[in-house]
């Protein structure tokens, strides 16, 4: 069984501990072009205050956009990588909520004692990644290699995270209402 690391440090940095409930982002490896993240730096550098939530909310917007490939807009590819964390569900997590985007995915997890945030991720993107790659031989590379994740601090946390990720749809624009969106949690609810 793999150890738990709790603090460590990817580019991002990451908190893998047990019984700790997760929030995490993974997205499409064209997703995030690299002058976006140069202009968002330049144009945050004189921030002071809240700088990483800035940064973070830019790149959601930015991500809602569809900017790539947006492979997972498909339904084939959408449902796999839905298929993937429900089949996870209960082997590697206990998964809450989720939401399959155009060129990225939330989902809302708590990691047991037996299985740690970096395995599952490993597992989930690993998969999803090979089979994605059949059905899109044209691309080089599916996931980015780092997912960003935040460990749940309190029930307000967990609230809105719950939220953010059921109404993140409709802020894209991808349908009216939370529950019409047919990858997603609020479309398939427990």
């Amino acid at each position: 069984m793999e150890e738990h690391k709790g603090w460590y440090r990817r580019d991002l940095p990451h908190y893998d501990a047990a019984n700790v409930t997760q929030f995490v982002t993974f997205r499409l490896a064209d997703s995030l072009p690299q002058s976006f993240l140069q202009q968002l730096a330049e144009e945050l550098k004189n921030e002071k205050e809240n700088l990483e939530e800035k940064r973070i909310q830019r790149i959601e917007e930015y991500l809602d956009q569809g900017a790539g490939s947006c492979i997972l807009r498909e339904p084939k590819c959408a449902k796999l990588v839905q298929d993937s964390l429900q089949f996870l569900h209960e082997n590697r997590y206990d998964l809450i909520a989720w939401v399959v985007m155009p060129n990225h995915v939330h989902f809302l997890a708590r990691f047991s004692e037996e299985q740690t945030l970096s395995s599952a991720m490993h597992s989930l993107k690993s998969y999803t990644g090979h089979e994605l790659k059949k059905l899109h031989p044209e691309m080089d590379l599916i996931w980015q290699s780092e997912s960003f994740d935040r460990y749940i601090r309190s029930e307000d946390h967990f609230l809105g995270r719950v939220q953010y990720i059921h109404e993140n749809p409709v802020v894209a624009r991808l349908c009216e209402h939370q529950e019409d969106f047919p990858w997603s949690s609020a479309f398939h609810p427990k």
